[in-house]
């Protein structure tokens, strides 16, 4: 049996009128993650008093947001621990959650709304990121669907998804868009430092990546592409930002592709904004997506972006304008857009400065927050009249 463990901050917010209880598996540096930080730091602490629960590990974002709201973690130890709906049911009852909004799909999509329902928590929201595996919504939690107030998609063409691929209801599907800090991630965050830490000069063209090494974010792709890149920009560097099982895969990959010297594997940082700005170029090549933040996070530095025609990022990589999209899995389309934008670096800063305008126009960090508050205020107050 698993030990709850209870992170309190030393410092308590101001009393909030409605008690929020996030529910996620873990907190590793990811885009979800990240979303999610930035949503409980923004909420209006005279309205709502948000709390976090990983079923699993805080992980390094959940222990930063223990310092600053109640949090809760280690209540399930296996796919089959069938005592976290206990658990977690006497954690709703005892906090007098008033709305549970779980994060992503799996374990804590089921459990986490299973147990709001025996808590009779009036508010029950699922968060979804992303479309497909490993995300996939699965049977056991479409059950629940009668149980739950809304769903909550990304981007207009994922809601549209999760009415006609996932099945659920239309009136249950509410469109809240990311949002990034435009003020945190902005054109003028200084990136030297991270280019004299990796021994690059100011010239040296560099693309890069942030996202977990996981089999769905294809970075293996990305190396193919450097490869045929570095034939025509053999000064070119690639920066790969953040951690996960695919590691020891794709550097075993760039040592057969010969790339060692000009791709860099850094692992989980905390310096995105700083990241960024060293880059001349952010790609993805991801086999599925809904609206990914870290897309929208280079915008807002100024960056132009190649990426897949995938999800909603048309929405906001716009070709030719902001950036250029590939089809997923072209290899030689993504090397072929990297050299472009290597080679042209004007139109490069014209691209990355009309991301800039774009983000700042329909994805910015209040808007997603707002979102959220009135979504959770608006079905309490139907639920309690």
């Amino acid at each position: 049996m698993p030990t709850l463990e209870i992170r309190k901050p030393e410092t308590k917010p101001a009393t909030a009128r409605l008690p929020v209880m996030f529910v996620i598996t873990s907190m590793p540096v990811g885009g979800a993650e990240t979303l999610l930080v930035n949503l409980i730091r923004r909420m209006n602490r005279a309205r709502f008093s948000p709390e976090l629960c990983c079923l699993k590990s805080l992980g390094p974002l959940g222990e930063a947001l223990a310092r600053e709201i109640p949090t809760f973690s280690n209540l399930l130890t296996s796919k089959w621990d069938l005592g976290v709906l206990r658990r977690l049911t006497r954690l709703f009852q005892e906090r007098r959650t008033a709305a549970v909004v779980t994060v992503g799909a799996g374990d804590k999509m089921f459990w986490g709304r299973l147990a709001a329902w025996r808590a009779r928590v009036p508010v029950v929201l699922s968060a979804i990121h992303s479309t497909g595996w490993p995300d996939a919504i699965g049977r056991m939690n479409r059950l629940l669907t009668p149980l739950t107030d809304a769903f909550i998609g990304v981007a207009a063409p994922h809601g549209r998804y999760l009415i006609e691929q996932e099945k659920f209801p239309a009136s249950k599907v509410s469109v809240i868009p990311n949002g990034v800090d435009v003020d945190k991630f902005n054109p003028g965050v200084d990136g030297s430092q991270i280019r004299r830490e990796l021994g690059l000069a100011p010239s040296l063209p560099i693309a890069g990546i942030v996202a977990a090494l996981r089999p769905e974010k294809n970075h293996a792709a990305l190396l193919q592409a450097m490869a045929i890149v570095h034939r025509t920009v053999p000064a070119a560097h690639l920066l790969i930002v953040g951690d996960g099982p695919e590691r020891s895969a794709l550097e075993l990959q760039t040592s057969e592709l010969k790339l060692d010297r000009v791709v860099h594997f850094l692992g989980t940082r905390s310096d995105t904004p700083q990241l960024l700005s060293a880059m001349d170029v952010f790609v993805l090549t991801s086999r599925m997506e809904a609206n990914p933040v870290s897309i929208l996070e280079a915008m807002a530095t100024g960056k132009p972006v190649v990426a897949p025609r995938i999800g909603s990022i048309p929405e906001s990589v716009a070709h030719g304008e902001t950036g250029y999209l590939t089809e997923p899995g072209n290899v030689a389309a993504v090397a072929r857009e990297l050299v472009e934008l290597f080679l042209h670096p004007h139109r490069a800063r014209a691209m990355g400065a009309a991301g800039r305008s774009l983000v700042q126009e329909r994805w910015s960090l209040d808007s997603m927050v707002d979102g959220y508050q009135q979504l959770i205020e608006g079905i309490y107050a139907r639920k309690r009249g």
